[in-house]
């Protein structure tokens, strides 16, 4: 999975004037990090579904020139990470996360998007599949990723 972020991970090799012995990969994604305590948590059929949210931020060296207000390179980001018995359940889950954004985007913040799925080149590393809402910006003509949820199947 990290092997699909590998260019967009940015690394501190320096802190201060002292070079550091290893260099530190600042998180570009979260699923590395919480996967494994789901293999602890989750104990039997009786634990799913486990269903997490998390803020935190994330930093991603993934573009040359960051949009100020749209995107930089450091930016909190809200994630929902979830296990289930089947493979029904958890698009089930994919397609209401992907519904709540919707609602918050077109009810009350009055944005309207477009439901839709991303292409393999596009979607998330290590998912089966990465659906989104996109909104347009009516400056430029183009589209902006407004939010996405991803089913992960069990690749990790």
């Amino acid at each position: 999975h990290i092997e699909g972020f590998a260019p967009e991970v940015a690394w501190v090799t320096q802190a201060g004037s002292s070079p550091l012995e290893r260099p530190l990969a600042l998180r570009p994604t979260s699923e590395t990090l919480i996967y494994p305590y789901f293999a602890k948590w989750i104990r039997s059929h009786r634990d799913l579904p486990l269903v997490v949210n998390q803020w935190c931020n994330v930093v991603r060296w993934e573009f040359s020139c960051p949009l100020p207000f749209i995107r930089t390179r450091e930016f909190l980001w809200q994630e929902g990470h979830s296990a289930h018995a089947t493979l029904s359940e958890a698009e089930a889950e994919v397609e209401q996360a992907l519904e709540v954004y919707r609602y918050v985007y077109e009810q009350l913040l009055a944005v309207p998007v477009v439901k839709g799925r991303k292409t393999t080149k596009e979607q998330f590393a290590g998912a089966l599949y990465t659906s989104t809402v996109e909104a347009f910006v009516s400056c430029s003509g183009r589209a902006v990723q407004a939010a996405t949820a991803h089913c992960l199947g069990q690749n990790f």
